[in-house]
């Protein structure tokens, strides 16, 4: 019997650590997809959360996974300093936008290309939370913002301002009716 008493409390201990170990990890957080267009420069934001203070061992890694799924390519790695690609189509293209202090690793692509279509992985190390999540941004280069998206919020936007203005006009006519029928209450009370 006693046994079976340390078997079940070694059981249960073994669950508490996990889970706890499962809680100390690093979440990653990043936006699912970002459009941008085409020539211009785009921000990758991905921010974190450590139950530990960031430490001098912090490591982020940020890697390319093209759309046609061939093989993962290094954009940007972060130790201690930023370390830019020495190689691969990134070179020269890619700069350190994020902040330690405030948990934020982001990057910055400059000249996107449609060639730049696919997931960036965001992932962080921060001793001793050297698991957790990793953060993941479809990026989408287009053309050029076409003209019946701009269409569309033209009207959209010319909308909203004359329902407004009308609105605006309605409530200043209304008050002014009422005025008017409350002055002549007035007068009419004056004469009896």
């Amino acid at each position: 019997m006693r046994g079976r008493t340390w078997l079940g409390a070694a059981l249960v201990l073994g669950a508490q650590l996990r889970a706890l170990w499962l809680a100390a990890a690093v979440e990653v957080y990043t936006a699912k997809e970002v459009v941008a267009v085409n020539g211009t420069k785009q921000r990758l934001k991905c921010t974190f959360s450590s139950s530990s203070p960031v430490s001098q061992q912090l490591s982020v890694s940020w890697n390319f996974q093209p759309e046609d799924l061939s093989s993962h390519e290094p954009v940007f790695y972060f130790l201690k300093e930023p370390y830019k690609p020495p190689s691969g189509r990134f070179k020269e293209r890619v700069t350190w936008d994020g902040n330690i202090e405030r948990n934020d690793v982001s990057i910055m692509i400059w000249n996107l290309q449609p060639s730049d279509n696919g997931t960036f992985t965001c992932q962080v190390t921060n001793w001793p939370d050297i698991y957790g999540t990793i953060g993941e941004v479809r990026l989408r280069v287009v053309q050029k913002v076409s003209f019946s998206e701009i269409h569309f919020l033209a009207v959209v936007i010319g909308s909203a301002s004359v329902l407004m203005i009308m609105v605006v006009t309605a409530v200043i006519i209304c008050r002014q009716h009422r005025r008017r029928a409350r002055d002549r209450r007035r007068e009419a009370a004056d004469t009896e």
